[in-house]
């Protein structure tokens, strides 16, 4: 499959875009001057956030140039599009070099004829214009080389415009999503300062995990790239995993009566339906210090919270009862599949994690946990705080 550019990729990526950028839903309504404000209280906070975290952590950027090279963005949605195409592009990579190859013997020309860079294009952007509503940040691990920002469309532009060059994996980059951060402050009757800046302390602590241990990107982009070298590329299996999973993708819907938490294919997301044995060893993997990343920035921004947001214990509350109360069915249905719902307990669980070892050694005994990948909890001890201390804590 070629690209638009021209190159051989497995998406047309700017159809990608164009495609995310007709169908996503705008934002809320706001006149010029109250969307201006909002970016720059963003701005603000994001740095006032950055020595807040800094200080309740103990964990400090390994060189001031480290931090520096991971910019703050502060975009709207197809902003945010834009970065993740980017994101996407980089880490895909491997996999694409893969089906070249395969292409070029001629094995998978029906597969590749079938589905089409375009096609692919279009369902990408789909996917993209409905997760774009729902972000308030993100610390984008896999941003690209290169600079972060193309020029603006005009000089009165407000927000940032994040490059969809082609280049390799960079530094990182910090993304706060001002349409949907104003929607959420709205929905949920909130102070709006304090909520953007608790926003703010949750991606801030993901800048600094990856500023403050230099191995951890490096580990989480290996680990990435074993799991897209165990794909397998062959039209046979990957259709008869499909096969097997597709009477299914509803189970554990409300009124499917499926068991909750099951752990078979077909109560699982798109990812797990077509995972090999050693996807799902690697993902275990990844599903741990994923749980502990997100945990662990949950737990500073509720632990920093009342000092510097007065609001906090309100803002936990309705927050996380709106997580709780979920959305209508389908929306229901395109968490599930997509992995939204194992995002969500990715939080609970690495945030009773973090909780538990910093009550039984202290802060700086769970910061144990950045020394190596080997003092990283495994995906059994993250739901046993304990073993985790016996083994690296103390």
């Amino acid at each position: 499959m070629t690209s638009a550019s021209g190159g051989a990729d497995m998406v047309d990526w700017n159809l990608a875009v164009a495609t995310a950028t007709r169908l996503v839903r705008p934002g809320p309504e706001v006149s010029r001057a109250e969307a201006a404000a909002v970016v720059a209280e963003l701005r603000r906070h994001a740095l006032e956030a950055e020595e807040h975290v800094r200080v309740f952590t103990g964990m400090r950027s390994s060189s001031l140039a480290a931090a520096a090279a991971t910019p703050v963005l502060v975009v709207d949605r197809p902003g945010w599009v834009r970065a993740n195409v980017a994101g996407f592009r980089t880490v895909v990579q491997p996999l694409v070099e893969k089906l070249q190859a395969r292409r070029a013997t001629g094995a998978a020309a029906g597969v590749f004829g079938a589905v089409g860079e375009k096609a692919t294009g279009i369902e990408v952007g789909a996917l993209l214009a409905f997760l774009s509503t729902k972000v308030l940040g993100q610390y984008e691990t896999f941003a690209p080389a290169g600079p972060s920002l193309e020029a603006p469309d005009s000089p009165a532009a407000l927000f940032d415009k994040p490059r969809l060059g082609p280049e390799g994996p960079g530094p990182g980059r910090l993304l706060l999503v001002a349409p949907n951060i104003v929607h959420v402050e709205r929905e949920l009757d909130v102070d709006p300062s304090d909520f953007r800046l608790w926003v703010c302390l949750h991606e801030e602590t993901h800048r600094t995990q990856f500023t403050a241990v230099p191995w951890l990107r490096d580990h989480i982009q290996s680990e990435v790239q074993s799991f897209l070298a165990e794909t397998d590329v062959d039209p046979g299996a990957l259709l008869e995993r499909l096969r097997d999973a597709a009477g299914s993708l509803g189970a554990g819907l409300p009124g499917t009566g499926a068991r909750e938490g099951r752990d078979s294919a077909s109560g699982g997301n798109l990812l797990e339906i077509v995972q090999s044995p050693a996807q799902r060893e690697i993902l275990g993997r990844l599903t741990a210090v994923m749980s502990l990343l997100e945990g662990h920035a949950d737990v500073v921004m509720d632990g920093v919270g009342p000092a510097v947001v007065p609001t906090v214990a309100e803002i936990r509350e309705k927050f996380q009862q709106r997580r709780d109360r979920g959305a209508n069915r389908l929306d229901l249905m395109l968490r599930r599949l997509l992995g939204m719902d194992a995002k969500l307990r990715q939080y609970q669980d690495g945030a009773v994690f973090v909780r538990a070892v910093v009550e039984q050694v202290g802060m700086e005994g769970f910061n144990r946990v950045w020394t190596s990948p080997n003092t990283l909890p495994t995906k059994d001890e993250i739901h046993d705080p304990a073993a985790w201390v016996a083994r690296v804590g103390r």
